[in-house]
């Protein structure tokens, strides 16, 4: 073979090579989750910051109610769909940070928000979830020291996420100021110390 030509061949094989290299692979380790725990916007801003989730989005869902809006999601509930490697963080270590971020009695809303659509929801999306919310829920009870009929929380299979709308993602980020005077005025962070104390994820897991 000539020298150019071996040339050539060299130089196409590093060409595709190199368009081959930069090509996206699918992570296979991504999943979702899905939780309801009052207010989005807080329940948006505990969970993001933890290693391994790459994405939280806020949302509705729980209902019948088509492309539902804030100002109507009647019979959904206010929730995050969370996208996370689970290479890097579990679904049970992202139940455990849902369930010290919620207060586990209140079955009728969370802190200062009520009604039907701030009903703590853990939603499952096939059955490995199923189980392990489930048993996150009897470890709750136990560690509380409580029947398990006085947890709030339910654990429902899922049906279709709707985002919210574009102002409500990244709420506690674009809107610091007002975000932390809501959870302040609601008395979020107090209700949840009177109920997991301090270091709750040492004490509790």
């Amino acid at each position: 073979m000539k020298f150019s030509n071996l040339l050539r061949t060299f130089l196409v094989f590093l060409t595709c090579f190199c368009l081959f290299s930069f090509v996206p692979i699918a992570n296979a380790s991504t999943e979702q989750a899905v939780f309801a725990g009052g207010c989005f916007w807080c329940l948006e801003h505990d969970i993001e910051g933890l290693a391994g989730v790459l994405s939280v989005d806020s949302g509705y869902t729980g209902g019948l109610t088509e492309h539902p809006t804030y100002r109507n999601h009647k019979g959904h509930k206010e929730a995050v769909n969370v996208t996370y490697d689970s290479s890097k963080i579990s679904f049970q270590e992202l139940l455990k940070n849902y369930w010290i971020n919620i207060d586990p009695f209140d079955s009728n809303g969370q802190f200062c928000d009520r009604g039907d659509s701030y009903q703590p929801v853990i939603y499952f999306l096939n059955d490995s979830q199923k189980v392990e919310a489930t048993k996150s829920l009897e470890k709750v009870a136990s560690k509380l020291s409580v029947d398990i009929d006085k947890i709030g929380v339910v654990v429902k299979p899922s049906n279709r996420f709707w985002l919210a709308e574009d102002y409500h993602q990244d709420f506690a980020k674009k809107n610091s100021i007002k975000y932390n005077f809501y959870r302040s005025a609601c008395k979020r962070d107090n209700r949840l110390k009177e109920v997991w104390g301090l270091n709750a994820m040492e004490k509790f897991w």
